[in-house]
């Protein structure tokens, strides 16, 4: 055999083995038969006719995504980077459209969402692009659908994933935050203070009232006690006059057995002399006198004592008692 024959049989091996070819899932292959397009081929063995059809080219048919990155000013004057990631694949019914209408589909969706973020930011403030996020993510959607589509392409989602403003506006926004919720912090400092204030004041207050409701009842004890002195004193022949007299002597000289029978007491009880005991009582008994005499004589004259007809030396009473001094 000739070495001719063998170069053609290697070569016709090759041509042969040339007309088979594999596609793989979720991959278009687009055939030409030259130069002009044939057919589109799915994912499997696939044949062509070899040295007369080529492989013109492969189109994925998964989903992709672009990331874009946009910078843009918002209504308010505030320069902002927006990264918009689009979603999108080829229809495969229009895998001609997608690999001979549009060279760059990249680009082509760059472009569009450029146009589409420059469009509708300039609108908002910069507060309301953080809450409208979605509503821009839907406008380039509705957009790049619009447009991709006589291109066979389809936009699956478009999402707003980063809004990045500028470091300056960043740190004030920061401070404004801080500042907002210092003053929370103090409102809610100044609240939780005015009611510890008014639980105090009614706490002091309900002390006060049970305070002098304890004197009142102390004080009522004591007028009950005194009665029945007196009672007790008049039984045995001893006038009203006399017993609150003796009553008041006992008093004072209890007070005074009180205080010595405290070693740490530094009070002193004035008068303590040893005649100030009946210089108490003699004064005592004089007042009661005198107002006993000025009662009969209301009681003749049949009217109350006026001004013009007060002695022109009116009784001496007798001094009040000093208090005690610390």
């Amino acid at each position: 055999m000739s070495i001719t024959l063998i170069v053609i049989l290697v070569l016709g091996f090759f041509i042969f083995l040339s007309a088979f070819f594999t596609v793989k899932q979720q991959t278009a292959v687009v055939i030409e038969r030259f130069g002009k397009f044939l057919s589109v081929r799915n994912s499997g063995l696939q044949l062509k006719i070899p040295l007369i059809d080529r492989i013109a080219g492969r189109v994925n048919l998964r989903i992709q995504q672009l990331d874009v990155i946009i910078e843009t000013k918002t209504k308010d004057n505030v320069f902002v980077k927006m990264k918009v990631s689009v979603q999108f694949k080829v229809i495969q019914d229009r895998v001609y459209d997608a690999f001979y209408k549009l060279e760059y589909p990249h680009d082509q969706i760059t472009a569009y969402v450029f146009d589409v973020v420059r469009a509708e930011v300039p609108k908002l403030i910069l507060d309301d692009v953080f809450e409208r996020k979605d509503d821009i993510a839907i406008a380039v959607k509705r957009e790049l659908n619009e447009a991709m589509a006589t291109y066979g392409y389809d936009i699956i989602n478009t999402l707003v994933t980063d809004i990045d403003p500028d470091i300056q506006v960043k740190n004030a926004m920061n401070r404004i935050n801080a500042a907002d919720r210092e003053k929370t912090a103090a409102e809610f400092e100044a609240e939780a203070s005015r009611i510890r204030i008014v639980a105090k004041a009614k706490a002091e207050a309900e002390s006060k009232r049970l305070q002098g409701q304890g004197i009142a009842d102390q004080r009522r004890e004591i007028a009950r006690g005194l009665v029945e002195s007196v009672d007790v004193l008049n039984k045995v022949g001893i006038n009203s006059q006399e017993a609150s007299a003796l009553i008041v002597v006992t008093q004072h000289y209890d007070t005074l057995q009180s205080i010595g029978a405290d070693t740490n007491s530094n009070l002193i009880l004035l008068p303590n002399s040893p005649q100030a005991g009946s210089d108490m009582l003699n004064n005592m008994v004089a007042s009661f006198t005198a107002s006993n005499q000025i009662g009969e004589s209301m009681k003749k004259g049949g009217k109350r004592i006026k001004d013009a007809d007060v002695p022109s030396e009116p009784p001496t009473y007798p001094a009040a008692e000093p208090e005690p001094e610390a």
